[in-house]
């Protein structure tokens, strides 16, 4: 589970990163990426709607949404508030594939 410091829990937070932020798409996920210093943590928001599925599903993406957000944190990544939200299709993609396309999209300049 994602500490609470390195989560986003406010609508603001979510509404600046959607907005300002660089969106990277893939085939199941829209990541949106703010940086915001190399001083701050990480913090990962996640957005899941019905579109994704019933309950069941909509709470496995976000599950593995969220641990691969920890494995990011874990690895290093720092200054940057991250939303991904779900695509429809993110309901039958396994984990290797959330995996790699959520990691892809944090590559480049976010890595610290």
């Amino acid at each position: 589970m994602l500490a609470r410091a390195n989560r986003l829990v406010s609508a603001d937070d979510y509404r600046t990163v959607l907005r300002r932020g660089r969106r990277v798409a893939t085939a199941n996920t829209v990541v949106s990426i703010l940086d915001t210093g190399s001083g701050t943590m990480a913090r990962f928001g996640f957005i899941v709607t019905r579109k994704v599925g019933n309950a069941v599903s909509r709470n496995r993406v976000r599950r593995r949404m969220k641990a691969i957000a920890r494995e990011l944190v874990d690895g290093g990544v720092r200054g940057v508030d991250v939303v991904v939200r779900a695509l429809p299709d993110a309901a039958s993609a396994n984990w290797a594939t959330l995996h790699s396309e959520i990691t892809a999209a944090m590559d480049g300049s976010t890595r610290r």
